[in-house]
């Protein structure tokens, strides 16, 4: 089964890498009397502008790119490229975050910006009024608290110079086409790395309403951005998505499907609490394991993990160690990575369990529901070899999780 479950990622997330995506809009791309400007942000910020370098070559005038460390894995003709931070902002992100604004400075409208967004910009391409220590406090509490990331984001943007719209306002009269990568459910594009060339949907009631949700301790000057409107709307913006997490959990279908497995997706919307998330996936195992067929079944989405320790792990790794004792004993498995390849602040990309799992944890005198009280699912599934380690993959469209039954 952990054979099945990694060849399922490794197909799966191969073909909802950005290069093919990217390249066919840029085919057809029609550039400007001044060039192009390429701005790239976000977790697979480096790979889809490989892809635009290789496409566009010497019509680049000027390129940048904002990603995650060690996400950069070559330098690239006609880029800066810039690793930082991610999930909480640094320097790192503020400084090339700076040197973005620099480079889109007094554009005119014969100027084009080609931005190129996925996942995780909403740490990397960052610059405030605010210091760097007090944003990485807000980001820590919103974290810890357990908000989902549209609310991280109608509260990052209020805080930021260049989220909610604020980037195209920037770049006026300049043109901006963006290509989105979406790792947020239901795809909103003014939440996608907190939308910094799209028209803000949200409210300054809705970020107070966040900050009275969570008792978030936030100081006067936090809150009076918080109170200030952003752009509600942007003339000179254009933008397509090129993938998101419904493609994800249709290629896992599909490769279930290969291996003999009676398929469907549940959901492509998953968006509770980690463990909560494994212990119905795990549950939904027991129920269908006495169907005496082959069945998979998949959910898509982004669980959300709320800090009750000082552990070490990440969203998917906690929902697959939650479903390990409700599969104990069952000819099944259940396994949850992030699309991107990585899981939280480790360099797993999620977690692995299946039948076996729980009487492992048990020899090795591992408590469960003590383990994920103190978040610590990482060094719990490191302890069975069930860690799912992909390195970074060059794309982010949320998490995917997947339940696969042998015939009982």
């Amino acid at each position: 089964m952990r054979q099945m479950a990694e060849k399922i990622i490794k197909n799966s997330i191969a073909a909802v890498l950005p290069d093919e995506a990217v390249a066919r809009y840029l085919n057809d791309f029609k550039c400007r009397d001044g060039g192009v400007i390429v701005v790239s942000i976000g977790k697979a910020g480096w790979q889809m502008a490989k892809a635009a370098s290789e496409i566009l070559g010497d019509k680049i005038t000027k390129g940048i790119v904002i990603t995650k460390y060690e996400h950069i894995m070559q330098p690239l003709n006609n880029f800066e490229c810039y690793e930082a931070s991610h999930p909480v902002p640094d320097k790192a992100g503020f400084d090339a975050s700076s040197r973005v604004l620099e480079l889109t400075q007094n554009l005119t409208e014969n100027d084009l910006v080609l931005f190129l967004v996925s996942g995780g910009g909403s740490a990397l391409f960052e610059n405030s009024t605010l210091s760097v220590e007090t944003l990485q406090d807000v980001t820590k509490q919103l974290l810890a608290c357990g908000a989902d990331i549209v609310e991280m984001n109608t509260i990052r943007k209020r805080l930021s110079q260049v989220k909610g719209g604020k980037f195209a306002k920037h770049c006026y009269p300049a043109k901006i086409q963006s290509i989105v990568l979406s790792d947020i459910i239901g795809n909103p594009l003014d939440m996608i790395a907190s939308g910094p060339a799209y028209p803000d949907c949200s409210t300054s009631q809705d970020a107070l309403d966040i900050v009275d949700k969570y008792h978030l301790n936030f100081s006067d000057e936090i809150m009076a951005l918080l109170n200030e409107e952003t752009p509600k709307e942007l003339d000179n913006i254009s933008t397509v998505i090129t993938g998101s997490v419904e493609q994800l959990c249709e290629f896992a279908k599909s490769e279930c499907e290969k291996l003999g497995f009676e398929t469907m997706i549940v959901t492509d919307c998953l968006s509770i609490q980690a463990r909560e998330a494994g212990m119905l996936l795990g549950n939904m195992a027991r129920t269908h394991s006495r169907a005496g067929k082959k069945l998979a079944f998949i959910a898509g989405g982004e669980t959300v993990v709320k800090l009750t320790g000082e552990g070490k792990g990440g969203r998917n790794q906690e929902l697959a160690l939650a479903a390990a004792p409700v599969i104990d004993g069952l000819n099944a498995c259940v396994f949850s990575v992030g699309s991107d390849g990585t899981d939280g602040p480790t360099d797993a990309a999620g977690g692995f369990v299946d039948g076996t799992s729980n009487s492992k944890f048990i020899e090795l005198g591992i408590d469960v529901a003590v383990v994920l009280q103190k978040n610590d699912a990482y060094n719990a599934l490191q302890a069975v070899d069930g860690l799912i380690i992909t390195g970074p993959t060059g794309t982010n469209v949320n998490d995917v999780a997947v339940v696969l039954i042998e015939n009982c």
